[in-house]
C-alpha cells in the first residue's frame, strides 16, 4: 500500500502534523497524532471507486462526515482543505489554492478499536451483547426506502466478480462462486422485493466489520460508514449485519457471531432478515477475499473466499436445519444449553435462539435484563408470546435454517404447535428435569437474565409439572452431560429423519 505521488507533499505535511506515519489501507491514509486524527483519501481508482478526482475526494469526505455524526457524535469534527500557500508550502485552510481534503476526528485509543480487542481476546459475552445492541438500534434510527433492491444486488454480484479477478483470486473459485450466488439471489428475488415492502431495506452502514467498531464513551460505537457510493449502501439490513457476523466468525468464532445474532434478533424480533443471510454472508466473504487479495494478504483472502464459497455447499450432519425444542421447570439450564447448543447446528452462523423470556420483554419495549411486572404475565400475554415464538419457528424454519425454542412448553398445545411450525423440517423436543433444590439454588443464583422467575414461581410450576410427555427426558443436574446427551439425540433425530425420506 502506498501514497500516490501526487499526494506525497500532502501526506508529509500530515505527517508533520501528528508527528507519525499513517495507518494505510488501499483507500486512505490515517494520520493519528496526540489530539487529531487526519484522514486522506488517496486518489486512486478501483473497480468500485474512483478517488482521483480532486472533487470527488472533498464530496466523499463531507460525505462521511455527514453519515457518522450522529451514531458517533463527537468523534467525527470536520472537513478542511490542504492548501499551497504563495511560498510552496502546504497547511491546512488558509489563502491559496487547495491541492487536497482532510477529515478531521477525535482520537481513539488503539485498544478500543474492537478488531485490537478481538485479537487480544478482550471481547467478553457482555460486550458481545452490548455490540448487538448498538447495531439494532443503529438499524432502528434508520428510515426505510423505496429503492428496489435487485437491481443493486445485480451490480453488486457484478462488481465483486470484477474486482475479485482484478484482485488476482482463482479464476475458476470466482466463477464457481458467481454461478451459485446468482442462482441463489435468482430464487430470493421474491423475499428481497418483499422486504423492501416491509421496510427493511435503507440507507445501511455499509461497512460494518469490528475495524469499523470502536469503544466510544465507553460503548461500542458504529463508524466509518460507506460514503462513496450510495448503490452500495441502499441495501437490505441483513447486508449490514451479514458483514459483522462473518468477521466475528473469522476473527474470534462461530459463537461470537451466534450470540449477536441471536442478541440482534431478541432486540428487534426481525426474524424474516434469517432467510437472506446466506446469500448475505457469502458476498461479504467475497468483498474481504478481494480486499485481502490486493492489500497482499493472499493467506486470508483464501480463508475468505472458502467462506463465501460455503453457504452453497451441501449440509451435513449437525450443520442441517433442524428445530429443536428446550422445555423444562425454571433453573432447568434451558437458556445455558441452547446458547451452548446454537453455534453447533445449522449453517452459519448457528441456529438461531427463539426465547419466550425474550419475546415477552420486546413485547412490552424493555431490554431482556429488564424486569416486568405481574401483568405483564397474564394468560393474554403469554399467548402473544407463544404465538410469536410459532411464528417465528415457521419462518425460520422454511428458511432452511436451525431453530433452538427455549420455553417451559408446560402447555401440550405449546408443543403441538411447535411441532406444526417445524413443518418439514426434523423436530426434536427435549425435557430437561432436576431434583427440586437443585433447581432452587439455581434460580437463586440467578442474575442479569432475560428470565424474571424466582423460586416462588418455581415451586409453584413445579406442583404442575406435566414431565416430558412424547417428549425426550434428560437429567439436567449436570450441565455437560446434558449437552452432550442432546446433541445424540439430535444426531439421531437426523438419522430418523433420513430413514423416513428413504423408506417414503
Amino acid at each position: 500500500m502506498t501514497i500516490p505521488a501526487e499526494q506525497a507533499a500532502t501526506a508529509a505535511a500530515l505527517q508533520a502534523l501528528a508527528g507519525v506515519p499513517p495507518l494505510e489501507t488501499h483507500i486512505s491514509a490515517v494520520f493519528i497524532g496526540a489530539d487529531t486524527v487526519y484522514k486522506l483519501r488517496k486518489a486512486v481508482r478501483l473497480p468500485f471507486l474512483d478517488f482521483t478526482p480532486l472533487a470527488e475526494r472533498e464530496r466523499t469526505a463531507r460525505r462521511e462526515l455527514a453519515l457518522n455524526a450522529a451514531a458517533a457524535p463527537g468523534l467525527y469534527r470536520d472537513v478542511v482543505p490542504i492548501r499551497r500557500a504563495e511560498n510552496g508550502t502546504l497547511r491546512l485552510d488558509g489563502p491559496g489554492a487547495v491541492v487536497d481534503w482532510v477529515l478531521r476526528m477525535a482520537p481513539v485509543p488503539a485498544p478500543d478499536f474492537l478488531d485490537r480487542m478481538a485479537a487480544e481476546g478482550r471481547i467478553t459475552e457482555t460486550l458481545l451483547d452490548q455490540l448487538a445492541d448498538a447495531v439494532a438500534a443503529y438499524h432502528a434510527a434508520l428510515p426505510p426506502l423505496a429503492t428496489d433492491p435487485l437491481p443493486a444486488f445485480d451490480a453488486l454480484i457484478e462488481g465483486n466478480v470484477a474486482s475479485a479477478l482484478s484482485a488476482g483470486l482463482p479464476p475458476a473459485a470466482v466463477a464457481a462462486w458467481q454461478a451459485a450466488i446468482t442462482a441463489s439471489r435468482a430464487r430470493l428475488a421474491p423475499w428481497l422485493t418483499a422486504r423492501r415492502t416491509g421496510g427493511f431495506v435503507r440507507r445501511i452502514h455499509g461497512d460494518l466489520h469490528l475495524g469499523n467498531l470502536c469503544l466510544w464513551h465507553g460503548k461500542p460505537t458504529p463508524f466509518d460508514a460507506l460514503e462513496f457510493d450510495e448503490a452500495l449502501a441502499e441495501f437490505d439490513l441483513g447486508y449490514d449485519l451479514a458483514f459483522l457476523l462473518m468477521d466475528l466468525e473469522a476473527r474470534l468464532d462461530r459463537a461470537a457471531a451466534n450470540r449477536v445474532l441471536n442478541r440482534y434478533l431478541a432486540a428487534t424480533g426481525d426474524w424474516s432478515i434469517v432467510t437472506g443471510l446466506p446469500l448475505f454472508l457469502s458476498l461479504r466473504a467475497m468483498v474481504r477475499a478481494h480486499v485481502e487479495q490486493r492489500s497482499g494478504h493472499t493467506a486470508r483472502a483464501a480463508d475468505y473466499l472458502a467462506r463465501a464459497l460455503a453457504p452453497f455447499a451441501p449440509a451435513e450432519d449437525l450443520a442441517a436445519p433442524i428445530v429443536l425444542g428446550i422445555g423444562g421447570l425454571p433453573g432447568t439450564g434451558k437458556s445455558t444449553l441452547a446458547r451452548a447448543l446454537a453455534p453447533r447446528l445449522g449453517p452459519a452462523p448457528g441456529a438461531v435462539i427463539v426465547r419466550s423470556d425474550e419475546i415477552r420483554k420486546r413485547q412490552h419495549g424493555v431490554a431482556p435484563e429488564q424486569k416486568l411486572p405481574p401483568d405483564a404475565y397474564t394468560p393474554a400475554a403469554s399467548a402473544a408470546v407463544f404465538a410469536e415464538l410459532a411464528a417465528a419457528v415457521r419462518i425460520l424454519a422454511a428458511a432452511g435454517h436451525a431453530v433452538v425454542a427455549d420455553a417451559t412448553f408446560m402447555a401440550p398445545a405449546h408443543r403441538d404447535a411447535l411441532a406444526q411450525a417445524a413443518g418439514t423440517t426434523p423436530c426434536l423436543g427435549i425435557w430437561l428435569h432436576a431434583p427440586l433444590p437443585v433447581l432452587e439454588a439455581r434460580v437463586a443464583a440467578r442474575h442479569g437474565d432475560a428470565s424474571d422467575a424466582d423460586v416462588m414461581v418455581l415451586r409453584q410450576a413445579a406442583r404442575h409439572d406435566p414431565g416430558p410427555g412424547q417428549w425426550c427426558a434428560i437429567d439436567a443436574t449436570d450441565g455437560d452431560t446434558a449437552r452432550r446427551k442432546v446433541v445424540a439425540a439430535v444426531q439421531d433425530a437426523y438419522v430418523l429423519h433420513a430413514d423416513h425420506h428413504v423408506q417414503s
